[in-house]
């Protein structure tokens, strides 16, 4: 590769790098909007992790996970929050009380 290909390239990449910034910071700023459903958050949140996940790629040309590994472990890791979220809300829900359970 001669040069002027690889300045070329160069440019391309951190062109790209931009705009991936710029996708970062637009999604962030977006997540922060009040009263959104929660279906278009959490697309949201997705789309912010694909972003990242493609910085790194381009960034460190290195190996990264494929979109469907990204995909399942971003999926097993809302499932893990869901049952903490749920195992919470049990923890929280008052026991009766002794009293209670005597005088029935």
């Amino acid at each position: 590769m001669n040069p002027g290909s690889f300045n070329r390239l160069e440019l391309l990449r951190r062109a790209l790098l931009g705009q991936l910034q710029t996708a970062d910071v637009n999604l962030r700023a977006g997540l922060h909007q009040h009263g959104m459903d929660a279906l278009v958050r959490a697309h949201l949140e997705r789309a912010l992790a694909h972003i990242r996940e493609a910085y790194i790629a381009v960034n460190e040309q290195t190996k990264v996970r494929s979109v469907q590994e990204l995909a399942d472990q971003l999926t097993r890791i809302e499932q893990m929050q869901a049952d903490l979220r749920t195992q919470q809300t049990l923890a929280d829900e008052p026991s009766p009380s002794i009293h209670a359970l005597i005088y029935v």
